[in-house]
C-alpha cells in the first residue's frame, strides 16, 4: 500500500515538472512569433525562427533603427548605421537644420551652418526682425537696426498710429501734433454726431453741439414717426404732433373699413361709423 501511494507521489511531480513545458508548447505560435520578431516586440523568441525568418527579422529590425535616427528618437543606435546610411542621415539633419534657421525655428543651430547658409540666415534674421519692428512687434529688437531702418519704422508707426486714431480705435494720441490732434478730434466729433443721429450705441449726446444735438432729435422723431405708420413695437405714441396723430388715426380707421369691408385683415366692427356700417350691409357683409 505504501508503494503505491508512493507511486502516485512521483508521478503527480514528474506531471507538475512538466506542465509548463506542456503549457508553453500548446500556446507557441510560430506566425505569431515571427510577427513579433518583425514588429520588434519583447515577446519575439529568435531561437525558434527559421534561418530565412531570422534574415527578415535581422532586416526589420534595422530598417527600424534607421527611421528612428532619421526622426530623431533616442532608440537610435547610429553605430548599426551603414556608411550610406551614415551619410543620408547627415545629410538630412544638415538640411533640417538649414530649413529651422531659415524659418526662424527654436531648433536652428548656426555653428552648423556653411559661410554661405550662415551669411543668407543672417540676411533672413534680419529681414524677420525689420519685419517685426514695422509690424510692432514685441519681438522687435531695435538695437539690429540701421539708423535708417530706424527712421523708416518710426514714420511707419506714426502713420498706422494717425490712421487708427482717425478711424475711432485705440491708439496714442500722445504722440500726434497739434494738427494731427486737431483733425483727429474734428473726425471724433463727426463721428459721435452720426452716432447720435442714427441711434447707434456709440452715441455720446452730452459731447454734441446745438445745431447736431437739433439734428439728433429730428432724426429720433422721424424714425419713431416710421416706426408708427409700420405698425412696429417700438413705436411710442406719446411723441407724435397732433397733426402726425390724426394722420395715422385716420389711416387706421380707412385700413379698419377696408378690412370689414373685403373680409381680409383684421377687423373691429366697433370702430366703424355707422355710414362704414350700412355700407357693409349694404355689399352683404
Amino acid at each position: 500500500m505504501k508503494v503505491s501511494v508512493w507511486k502516485f507521489g512521483c508521478a503527480q511531480l514528474a506531471l507538475l515538472s512538466l506542465w509548463p513545458i506542456l503549457l508553453y508548447a500548446q500556446s507557441s505560435d510560430p506566425a505569431q512569433n515571427l510577427a513579433d520578431c518583425n514588429n520588434g516586440m519583447a515577446t519575439c523568441n529568435g531561437s525558434e525562427l527559421a534561418q530565412s525568418d531570422s534574415a527578415g527579422a535581422a532586416l526589420a529590425a534595422h530598417q527600424r533603427n534607421v527611421l528612428d535616427c532619421r526622426n530623431g528618437y533616442a532608440a537610435c543606435d547610429r553605430s548599426k548605421l551603414s556608411k550610406p546610411e551614415a551619410v543620408a542621415l547627415a545629410v538630412a539633419e544638415h538640411q533640417k537644420n538649414v530649413s529651422d534657421c531659415m524659418m526662424g525655428l527654436g531648433f536652428c543651430d548656426s555653428s552648423h551652418l556653411t559661410p554661405s547658409e550662415a551669411r543668407k540666415w543672417h540676411v533672413v534674421q534680419h529681414r524677420r526682425i525689420l519685419s517685426d519692428c514695422e509690424e510692432g512687434y514685441d519681438t522687435c529688437d531695435r538695437s539690429k537696426l540701421t539708423p535708417m531702418e530706424i527712421r523708416d519704422i518710426d514714420i511707419a508707426l506714426n502713420q498706422r498710429n494717425l490712421a487708427d486714431c482717425k478711424s475711432g480705435w485705440t491708439c496714442d494720441h500722445s504722440s500726434l501734433t497739434g494738427s494731427e490732434k486737431n483733425r483727429v478730434n474734428v473726425l471724433d466729433q463727426q463721428r459721435n454726431a452720426g452716432n447720435c443721429e442714427n441711434g447707434w450705441a456709440q452715441c455720446d449726446r452730452s459731447k454734441l453741439t446745438v445745431s447736431e444735438t437739433r439734428e439728433t432729435v429730428r432724426a429720433e422723431h422721424q424714425r419713431n414717426l416710421l416706426a408708427c405708420k409700420d405698425g412696429q413695437e417700438t413705436c411710442d405714441y406719446s411723441k407724435l404732433t397732433l397733426p402726425e396723430a390724426k394722420v395715422l388715426a385716420d389711416a387706421e380707421l380707412k385700413r379698419n373699413y377696408t378690412a370689414c369691408l373685403t373680409g381680409y385683415g383684421y377687423c373691429d366692427l366697433s370702430r366703424l361709423t355707422s355710414e362704414q356700417t350700412r355700407s357693409i350691409h349694404a355689399n352683404g357683409n
